[in-house]
């Protein structure tokens, strides 16, 4: 390409730039700084951040192990975890519907299954269920840390397709009063589809679904809003710390079969 060419493209360049800097700035903190700090450590991130948590947290203290997790995702490296205004409004809808059993597909790191355990009413449980055995291994440390035991919250490695046949039989689960897709947007619709078809959801039941306009679940929305089966509402948010990526999520309350 000739100088003269390359100096015509430079100013369609600097306003892509300009205009999408938050979406570059993402991109270079979740991908290529990620990818080169994995390399060099030999640790993924969720490794990482729980060895700071380690050493800077207090155990048997989530609220603390959070306000860590946030403080390292802020300072140090993007945990791409849901962050503190999304949790505020995770933990509100929980202590507000005082679920006795509730599912999170999508354990990750184990930030926002703090953030459950930490509202449960007394003698509640929450199953969550992550199918990568690493990422499982440290969000296991992490949830044992902030001082919740077997009993009230349980960790399922496996895939979420997989599970879900198996939760009445194998891990007793016969309704899940509230539940959380946090796994993989494009497996949002199958999922919800899955807890239906396997009666899993009783009536009244709440879904909240995280990420639904970035990076999105349009098909997931689409069928929630149309099958009549649903009231919807969506929580708009921003990234943590990127505020100006547009995200949400979305609120399901299941009116039953029909």
């Amino acid at each position: 390409m000739s100088p003269a060419i390359a100096l015509a493209f430079l100013p369609l360049v600097v306003t892509l730039l300009v205009r999408y800097r938050h979406y570059f700035r993402l991109l270079v903190r979740t991908v290529l700084l990620r990818s080169l700090r994995d390399c060099l450590s030999g640790l993924r991130i969720e490794e990482r951040a729980f060895s700071y948590v380690l050493t800077h947290a207090l155990p048997g203290d989530p609220g603390h192990i959070l306000t860590t997790l946030d403080h390292w995702s802020s300072r140090c490296e993007y945990l791409s975890h849901m962050g503190p205004v999304k949790g505020q409004i995770l933990m509100r809808l929980v202590e507000e519907k005082a679920p006795a059993c509730v599912l999170e597909l999508g354990t990750y790191c184990g930030y926002s299954t703090l953030l459950i355990a930490r509202a449960l009413p007394p003698g509640g449980r929450l199953l969550t269920v992550e199918r990568d055995p690493r990422t499982a291994a440290v969000a296991e440390k992490l949830i044992r840390l902030a001082g919740f035991d077997e009993h009230m919250v349980e960790l399922i490695v496996g895939s979420s397709e997989e599970v879900i046949p198996c939760l009445r039989t194998q891990y007793q689960l016969s309704r899940a009063d509230l539940v959380l897709l946090a796994h993989r947007p494009r497996c949002y619709l199958r999922d919800l589809q899955l807890l239906e078809a396997h009666a899993l959801l009783p009536a009244g039941a709440t879904v909240l679904a995280d990420h639904v306009l970035f990076p999105g679940a349009p098909r997931f929305l689409q069928y929630a809003k149309s099958c009549g089966r649903y009231r919807c509402r969506l929580h708009h948010t921003g990234l943590p710390d990127f505020p100006a990526i547009k995200d949400g999520i979305a609120q399901l309350t299941y009116a039953g079969p029909g």
